[in-house]
């Protein structure tokens, strides 16, 4: 069976804003159960300790902070739209964003892409609600409700072709969306998936018939598996996991958390109620998963179960964990559950499960179950094979550690997912040498471009200082994109982290630095003659651009059958060169090959003596060994200019997109580059030489920054460079950075009555608010 990678994760849980915040809870055994925030509901108007009729037992619930803020601006969102759109759909696609920039991808950059988006969702409190007051009812509520729109925005708004879907399976709708996902990626339906859960409680209602059932914790805590357990608790969260066959991750070097090795679905079938629990199934479903899998029950370490800490549940639970894995084995199969950190997530349940068993992996440690130091004896966990994790427990540092994640459906689904640690090749070693970069980052405005370079710095400051070239390659690749943007060249990681903080603490500072996406810019180019030569010139581009020092060695060789003596070994001697011509003509080629491999593609070019030889190749007029004769000529370069006219329109019928604007000397220069100015304004670009006023690029100087300078001031204009033509292969690593921090730029949510207590109508009332400033 084909391995699933996990590449990229977001979520946002009870007192856990992101997934570091959600490892720190979970590692240090924290919870994140709550009393009813203000803004939700009045909690005295329901609660009732008994647990009377149209009542709830609990006040507290493990609720997630702020889910009506939304970058409604970001998204697109008109404002019809979001005074009636679900919040669920919000959440949703701000976590498939981050998720997809956490697997080191620009979002914007999957658009026409075979991504397959599959959402696991059971609650749609805000439709209910919505539907009470007619008067509210406009075109917008339908694309802005319901389980399926909640999958099909995030693939509207990413443009994603694959298949698009919600499922709802109770409390296993999210593992069973997973399944979905890998069954699709293997089947080749599509080449990447987006599983997405989410759960938001807008009203008590469902907290109402959980009490009503005799279900509902009277302090809404889960106490999984423990002899105090007395019901569950509510929990709220969303979470989005990016999907790759684990051979395309691996080609594409995208990082790895975790490997999906199998999964089962399956249904309890005829029980003693529809909801009650079938061991049997229970057990079904682990067996076929692993035999999926290809792995023995034996080989899982650890189990994250459903464990809601019901006494029926939990004991119904254990006996088909016991009878799968209570096998002979060197330790017990250690369980937990991340229910007793959070709360039940309900339609979100298994993916929280899901993220929590595969940062385990990750980080190869499993955290501590809650509540583990009152275990209930009578579930006789050991003698059943099984132990509960009750404090952090250390896996192997090294090979295959193996487990599992089960969810079981109020309704009678279940699935149950089979996890790995990702593969030792998986782990990609950094190759390239230390060197400098171009840091980028991008936001919708410059306010959010502030903190989005804030963000940088701290991601910078954070890696290693050898590795800094990857990051500042990853971060062209993942977060270049939108339309006000912000670009640093720097040589190390010191300076990187000076530039980026001071630029955030600058308002000057940031403008110098940023621009705004829009219509590439026209470029011109000059390129002198003979007379650009220096000592040394272009060693440090030579020594930090695989690019240029390919493209010189194809200079060098065109040359060499014509000269002597090797132009690369005269750049580098510091002595004058028998002759400057094919020296300063090598250097121009290499350079300007560069650059249009970058992207960077010049409208004319202007060019004299050498130069303008190589003006003619990188126009594609001449062949790079023609060029080469002609400079290496006795005579030298100028001759064989004067047999190119002074303009030319290149050869055949078909003109080339370059203006060539050639001399044989400086005493025409000036006058060639005002004539090509005039014709066609542009941003100029000294190739070499030190004579154009205003260009923005002199290598002459023997630098090497200031190929980046150039593709920096480009790209706020406008340009989207080829990104790895400045940067060696090894450099080419990918590094996860902070993902996007979107802004408050509107809080939308309920502000009327909820129900009706028992008869009349309800009526509905919409707050919305533009919080003043952005985020940090």
């Amino acid at each position: 069976m084909t391995d699933i990678a996990i590449v990229g994760l977001d979520c946002r849980f009870p007192k856990a804003p992101d997934v570091p915040g959600l490892w720190n809870l979970l590692i240090n055994g924290e919870e994140g159960v709550s009393e009813v925030p203000r803004g939700r509901w009045h909690a005295d108007d329901y609660y009732d300790p008994e647990g009377g009729r149209a009542k709830v037992n609990t006040r507290s619930a493990g609720f997630i902070d702020d889910p009506d803020v939304f970058d409604h601006e970001f998204f697109d969102f008109s404002e019809a739209e979001l005074e009636v759109s679900d919040p669920q759909m919000r959440l949703l696609l701000q976590a498939a964003w981050r998720a997809v920039e956490d697997a080191t991808l620009d979002p914007r950059s999957l658009a026409g892409s075979r991504t397959g988006v599959y959402v696991g969702i059971m609650a749609a409190e805000w439709l209910n609600l919505l539907m009470t007051d007619f008067q509210r009812i406009n075109p917008h509520v339908g694309s802005g409700n319901g389980y399926a729109m909640a999958a099909n925005r995030i693939s509207f708004h990413l443009d994603l072709r694959g298949p698009c879907m919600a499922i709802d399976t109770a409390c296993s709708s999210s593992l069973v969306a997973t399944e979905q996902a890998c069954a699709a990626l293997r089947a080749g339906t599509c080449d990447q998936a987006l599983v997405g859960a989410v759960n938001l409680f807008v009203t008590p209602v469902f907290g109402v018939f959980l009490t009503q059932a005799k279900l509902s914790s009277p302090d809404g805590r889960c106490r999984p598996f423990s002899s105090e357990a007395n019901g569950f608790g509510r929990a709220e969260g969303v979470g989005v996991m990016v999907l790759r066959r684990l051979e395309d991750a691996l080609a594409e070097g995208l990082p790895v958390y975790a490997v999906i090795r199998g999964a089962a679905v399956n249904h309890g079938g005829r029980s003693t109620t529809v909801t009650a629990p079938n061991p049997h199934a229970q057990r079904a479903a682990m067996v076929e998963a692993y035999e999926r899998a290809g792995v023995r029950p034996q080989d899982i370490s650890y189990v994250e179960a459903h464990g809601t800490g019901t006494m029926l549940g939990d004991r119904i639970e254990v006996r088909a964990l016991g009878q799968v894995h209570g096998v002979p084995r060197e330790r017990p199969c250690a369980i937990g559950s991340i229910k007793g950190n959070i709360g039940h997530a309900e339609g979100a349940a298994g993916l929280a499960g899901l993220i929590k068993t595969t940062l385990a992996l990750h980080h190869r440690v499993i955290p501590p179950s809650p509540h583990a130091t009152t275990e209930n004896p009578r579930l006789r966990l050991a003698q059943n094979g099984l132990q509960l994790v009750k404090e952090p427990m250390p896996l192997p540092s090294e090979g295959e550690v193996l487990a599992g994640v089960s969810g079981f459906g109020l309704g009678g689904t279940n699935a149950h997912i089979v996890l790995a640690t990702a593969p030792p090749e998986a782990r990609r070693p950094y190759t390239g040498r230390p060197g400098g970069g171009l840091l980028t980052v991008s936001a919708r405005d410059r306010e959010s471009l502030r903190g989005a370079v804030r963000r940088l710095a701290d991601d910078v400051a954070a890696a290693p200082a050898d590795r800094f070239a990857a990051v500042a390659w990853t971060s062209n690749k993942v977060k270049a994109s939108g339309p006000v943007r912000f670009a640093l060249p720097a040589r190390d990681r010191e300076e990187a982290v000076a530039g980026l903080r001071a630029a955030a603490a600058d308002d000057d500072r940031l403008a110098a630095l940023s621009g705004e996406a829009g219509t590439a810019p026209a470029v011109g180019w000059t390129i002198a003659g003979e007379s650009a030569w220096r000592p040394g010139m272009s060693r440090e581009l030579y020594e930090r651009h695989a690019a240029y020092r390919h493209a010189l060695a194809a200079a060098d060789a065109a040359l060499r059958p014509e000269l002597d003596w090797s132009v690369a070994e005269a750049l580098w001697s510091g002595a004058e060169p028998p002759a400057r011509g094919p020296v300063v003509f090598a250097v121009a080629y290499a350079l300007g090959q560069m650059l249009l491999d970058a992207g960077v593609t010049p409208a004319w070019i202007v060019g004299e003596g050498a130069g303008a030889h190589a003006a003619a190749v990188l126009a594609g007029n001449r062949k790079l060994e023609e060029a080469a004769r002609a400079v290496a000529a006795p005579d030298g370069p100028g001759a064989a200019v004067e047999a190119t006219a002074g303009e030319a329109g290149g050869a055949g019928s078909r003109p080339p997109a370059t203006r060539l604007h050639l001399v044989d000397d400086g005493s025409g220069f000036d006058e060639a580059l005002r004539t090509a100015v005039e014709a066609a304004p542009a941003r100029v670009v000294e190739i070499v030489g030190e004579r154009t006023e205003g260009a923005r690029l002199l290598p002459g100087r023997a630098g090497g920054g200031e190929v980046l300078d150039v593709v920096a001031a480009l790209y706020r204009d406008g340009l989207d460079p080829d990104w790895d033509v400045l940067y060696d292969p090894g450099q080419r690593v990918r590094h996860r950075l902070t993902p996007y921090v979107f802004a408050p730029t509107a809080r939308l949510w309920w502000n009327g009555p909820i129900a009706a207590h028992g008869d009349g109508d309800a009526t509905a009332a919409l707050v919305k608010a533009n919080p003043a400033g952005g985020v940090s």
